[in-house]
C-alpha cells in the first residue's frame, strides 16, 4: 500500500515536468502577443526581432503582407508598403523555389532595423518599432537585391 502513494507523487512530478514542457511551446506562439520587451532590440541590426510564423493581429500600428513572387522572380509582390509609426508586423510569405528574407533598412543605405530568417516554403512575421520616415525593404540574398528584389517602405 505504501507504494501507491509513491507512485502518485513520481506520477504527479512527470505530468508537472510534462506541464512545463508544454507551457513552453505555447509561449512561443504567444511570443507576438508579449512583445513589451522588444522595443530596444529594433535599434540592433540582429535577427532578433523576428516571431514565429503566427501573424500578430493588428498592433498599435498594424499588419503588413508581403510575399516573394511565387514564380521565382527575384522580386516582392508589392514594391512599397506603408505604415503608421509604431509597432509594424510584415508578415513575409515565400513559396518561391528559392531561400529569401525580408531585411528593413532606414532610407537606402542606412543601418538595418530588422531581418526575417532567409527560408523556403511558409511564412515568418518580423516586428519592429519604426519612426516616421523612409525606408527600404529587401532580400539581402546575395545578388537578389541587385536584381531588384526591394522596394519602399514609407512610415508616417
Amino acid at each position: 500500500m505504501s507504494k501507491f502513494p509513491a507512485a502518485l507523487s513520481v506520477a504527479a512530478v512527470a505530468l508537472s515536468l510534462a506541464a512545463c514542457g508544454s507551457s513552453s511551446s505555447s509561449s512561443s506562439s504567444s511570443s507576438s502577443s508579449s512583445s513589451s520587451s522588444t522595443p530596444s532590440s529594433p535599434s540592433t541590426p540582429a535577427a532578433s526581432t523576428t516571431t514565429g510564423s503566427a501573424p500578430a493581429p493588428a498592433a498599435s500600428s498594424g499588419s503588413l503582407s508581403l510575399a516573394a513572387d511565387p514564380s521565382g522572380q527575384l522580386k516582392f509582390t508589392k514594391s512599397s508598403l506603408s505604415a503608421k509609426a509604431g509597432k509594424v508586423t510584415i508578415d513575409f510569405t515565400n513559396m518561391a523555389p528559392l531561400m529569401h528574407n525580408v531585411t528593413i533598412e532606414q532610407g537606402s543605405s542606412g543601418p538595418v532595423v530588422g531581418a526575417t530568417p532567409t527560408f523556403q516554403g511558409g511564412t515568418k512575421a518580423l516586428t519592429v518599432n519604426l519612426k516616421p520616415g523612409t525606408y527600404t525593404f529587401f532580400c539581402s540574398v546575395p545578388g537578389h537585391r541587385a536584381a531588384g528584389m526591394q522596394g519602399t517602405l514609407t512610415v508616417s
